[in-house]
């Protein structure tokens, strides 16, 4: 069985495999209503429950759609619906969930309740984000940027900003694809030692370099991400701000990239805020290819865990 946790718990060469899948997917539907189901229909006749504790709007509308255009069926839950490890363990409700549907798809705030939905659960679980790491969006990124460059094996990526779960897993990324990552932000937001640490045994280069105009010499790819979470008080929001304001990815910053170095930020953006509409809205970003990609992304990673 083949659970989707985090990229560097899933093999190279299937990593690999759901991308090519996914650029294969994305170009069979070239010109297709997008209402209409895929030729092949590998999910007819699959249930898949999406679970959301956390709320979505692009990993809850790419995971139903896709599932629907490759012939499956839905069932979305809220954190509400089912209170999750509030009256019954979660052991016991990835028991009783595997009892009704194929594949399971969670987006949580806690990473234990995604180990232990897929450590009790008799059906592959797909990690839609925790606190710690978010897998489906990096393999989107990707997927985004061998469209444009080609292989993203032995390029350099700067991440700006904070280093959250989505910086985590473009670490994780990193080991697994062979690129090197550069991180640049405030001490106070590095990434996790032990992200860090194990792409660097795996070969990359990790450099951490506070002054994000030499972060950004020489990279092939620009990442941002929000600043604050939805979570976070009225003084955590300022005291974020002030830290990360010299980490704002603007036009002058772009210009000390390389000429043809792509931006991208999984979004939602707070415009003027981590990014300038100079750069989101401009020829280097490729942020709406990199949300679009979700879905043709996350259809490959459903297919590889149910064999199909």
């Amino acid at each position: 069985m083949n659970h989707f946790l985090d990229i560097h718990k899933t093999d190279p060469a299937a990593l690999h495999g759901i991308i090519d899948q996914a650029k294969e997917m994305k170009q069979a539907r070239q010109g297709r209503p997008k209402g209409m189901t895929d030729d092949s229909q590998p999910l007819a006749g699959q249930m898949v429950a999406l679970i959301f504790e956390k709320p979505s709007t692009r990993t809850r509308i790419s995971f139903d759609v896709g599932v629907r255009q490759m012939g499956g069926q839905s069932m979305v839950l809220s954190g509400k619906d089912m209170q999750l490890g509030h009256g019954e363990t979660i052991a016991d409700t990835a028991r009783v969930i595997s009892r009704y549907v194929d594949l399971i798809m969670i987006r949580t705030f806690d990473e234990t309740v995604l180990t232990e939905m897929a450590e009790y659960a008799s059906v592959p679980v797909i990690n839609g984000l925790t606190d710690r790491t978010h897998p489906c969006q990096i393999m989107a990124d990707i997927q985004t940027y061998e469209e444009h460059r080609g292989s993203i094996k032995g390029k350099k990526v700067v991440w700006a900003g904070d280093g959250n779960n989505v910086c985590a897993s473009f670490l994780h990324a990193a080991a697994q694809f062979g690129f090197d990552l550069t991180f640049t932000g405030p001490a106070q937001l590095d990434p996790e030692d032990e992200f860090v640490g194990l792409a660097r045994k795996a070969g990359s280069k990790v450099v951490i370099e506070r002054d994000a105009y030499k972060a950004v010499e020489g990279a092939d790819l620009v990442v941002a991400d929000t600043w604050v979470s939805m979570h976070d008080s009225q003084s955590s929001k300022e005291r974020r701000h002030n830290m990360l304001r010299p980490y704002q990815v603007n036009e002058d910053l772009m210009s000390h990239a390389k000429p043809d170095a792509l931006f991208m930020h999984c979004l939602p953006a707070h415009r003027e805020e981590e990014v300038t509409s100079a750069v989101m809205d401009g020829p280097q970003s490729v942020i709406f290819d990199e949300a679009e990609n979700r879905l043709h992304a996350q259809k490959a990673i459903m297919r590889w865990c149910l064999g199909v």
